[in-house]
């Protein structure tokens, strides 16, 4: 809860104003069951109709102001809670947005998407209660007793029997209920997780006939969430009729005591009935705190799951005193002695790379699954940083710029392609927000993607699903690529960015890149032979070691690596070529 402390302190001024309208809020609420005592002992039994009059108009001008003090501390507490939701909100995603892919694989999507509604959510709805109850309850409560105790010091007794009952239903009731509200935030991230899966995966659940499957294990988290909720509702359902029982019991009691003072001429009718009344005062007081402190335990661990995601440090940062690329930016890429190992992994992923990419050439990375292709790619991105070694982009090593300046040399095509809702034209201009419509179909042209929106009726204003869901998957690498391409980067990286093509667009699209690239250079992951054959040079991993360097001619006669990869995909005519 510390970290929500302190974004109120954003807002101690309208806090204060509700604190100090709570105050008057309080002492209007007390003062009139003595007005009404008054009135009972001095006007009624008396007869005075004046007095009755007089004094009930100012039960009704303090009812009034207690009345506009509570509608604009609840003003208030709105503020105050919507502003700390809205900033936690947002300091929450831009510090998702540093996160590198390091702490993406410590934070599961659908938990970050949790913590960034419901727990903020949890949060907003106990700030409100807090601001409107935590200070008006024990003013309530602290008044109604000195009220009662100096109304009838003999009757003391039963506010104190009240009391202790009031606070030992609450701390039975806090024990049981706390344990639980850990783990139903963990169990709304296994919905939430399931839900996601099976959205996403909804194709490839239909094709493999698993539904049933999926509806079970929706159904099981369902169920433990669900389970954990009733058991929370029922114990706090318990606090109602256990207050009410001792309100009623109070009342009894009061009732009893007081009738036989009355009779014995020593209390008033209308003292016994303020002192009832600042009995039930002191009963809400308690019953708001106890709302409090069921409501608080869920906030709270809310508040730690939110403060656990904004106290990570994000494992690459910017220098402290980052340099510049020269002016006259030259694209190259050098390896030196780069090797990887996953964070918290024990085994090196890459071993001692070393090559050189240079301007104007196409430098292709081939191998089996899992030899680290793509993996080699993200360090160029610093989507994660090298174990040890460097890579260097125009002879500066990539960790003493910025990300930001890194990655506007570099248009990237990632190897699982994403588009956002909107449109074509949209989507394109996201490599760069100020490109023409000119240069949007310049890339689409180079892109093999001209004819796909020619065929739309709204052309470039054709809407695109959220995650393009309503593209074909070779329409969507192709838009993908020309996203990159509106960019005009020295550097373009491709990871495995023509799998979904026909061999026909693919052939067309890399000699399309070959004449429009110029002097920029080109990393191509691929695991087609024929979609690398005229690189100017291609590397062989395997198991994270290069094993191959060269061209395609050479590697067919050097690298047994690349023949066994060549031969299984090429004829023994298409390998003479």
């Amino acid at each position: 809860m510390i970290t929500v402390i302190r974004y109120l302190k954003s807002y101690l001024g309208i806090i204060l104003c509700a604190v100090a309208l709570l105050f008057v809020q309080a002492i209007c609420d007390l003062a009139l069951p003595t007005y009404m005592a008054d009135i009972v002992n001095s006007g009624v039994m008396s007869g005075n109709i004046n007095f009755i009059l007089k004094t009930g108009g100012t039960m009704i001008l303090v009812t009034l102001l207690g009345t506009a003090a509570s509608i604009t501390v609840g003003y208030f507490a709105a503020m105050a809670a919507a502003g700390v939701a809205h900033d936690l909100r947002s300091d929450l995603f831009k510090k998702v947005e540093q996160f590198s892919n390091a702490e993406f694989d410590q934070f599961s999507t659908a938990s970050l998407i949790t913590r960034t509604t419901n727990d903020i959510t949890q949060i907003q709805t106990v700030l409100v209660m807090m601001i409107r109850l935590v200070f008006y309850a024990p003013i309530l409560g602290v008044g109604g007793i000195i009220k009662a105790v100096s109304e009838s010091p003999s009757m003391s007794w039963i506010i104190g029997v009240a009391v202790i009952c009031l606070v030992g239903t609450i701390m039975i009731l806090f024990s049981l209920v706390m344990p639980k509200f850990k783990i139903v935030q963990k169990l709304v991230d296994r919905l939430n997780l399931v839900t996601r899966e099976n959205i996403e995966g909804m194709l490839v659940i239909r094709a493999f006939n698993t539904q049933k499957f999926e509806v079970e294990r929706f159904d099981k988290a369902n169920r433990d969430l669900t389970a954990t909720n009733l058991f929370v509702n029922r114990a706090m359902g318990m606090m109602m009729p256990a207050m009410m029982l001792v309100m009623n019991l109070v009342t009894v009691m009061i009732v009893w005591v007081g009738a036989k003072q009355v009779s014995a001429l020593q209390m008033n009718i209308g003292d016994m009935m303020a002192y009832m009344q600042y009995a039930m005062q002191i009963i809400m007081a308690f019953l708001m705190m106890s709302m409090m402190f069921i409501m608080f335990p869920r906030a709270a661990v809310s508040a730690d799951r939110i403060a656990e995601v904004l106290a990570t440090e994000a494992s690459i940062l910017d220098p402290t005193e980052p340099v510049r690329f020269k002016e006259s930016f030259q694209p190259t890429i050098e390896f030196r002695n780069v090797s990887f190992r996953y964070p918290g992994g024990q085994d090196k992923v890459l071993h001692q790379l070393n090559f050189r990419a240079k301007p104007g050439q196409t430098t292709a990375i081939i191998g089996s699954t899992g030899s680290g292709k793509s993996t080699l790619v993200n360090l160029v991105m610093r989507f994660y940083d090298v174990t040890s070694g460097e890579i260097l982009i125009d002879g500066q090593d990539i960790r003493t710029v910025t990300r930001q300046t890194l990655r506007a040399k570099i248009g990237y095509v990632p190897q699982k392609s994403v588009l956002f809702s909107g449109t074509i034209q949209s989507n394109l201009s996201y490599a760069d927000q100020t490109s023409t419509l000119e240069n949007l179909e310049k890339a689409s042209s180079v892109a093999q993607a001209t004819e796909f929106i020619d065929s739309q009726e709204e052309g470039y204003d054709a809407i695109i699903a959220q995650g393009g869901t309503n593209v074909s998957g070779g329409q969507k690498q192709r838009l993908s690529i020309a996203r990159a391409l509106v960019k005009n980067a020295p550097i373009y990286i491709f990871d495995d960015s023509f799998s979904a093509l026909d061999l026909k667009t693919d052939q067309k699209l890399r000699a399309a890149l070959q004449r429009e690239t110029g002097d920029s250079t080109l990393l191509l992951v691929a695991q087609r032979v024929s979609t690398i054959m005229n690189a100017e040079q291609i590397i062989v991993l395997d198991n994270g070691h290069i094993v191959g360097l060269g061209t395609h001619r050479e590697l067919l006669k050097s690298c047994e690596v690349y023949q066994q990869i060549a031969r299984s995909q090429l004829s023994e005519e298409e390998l003479a070529r």
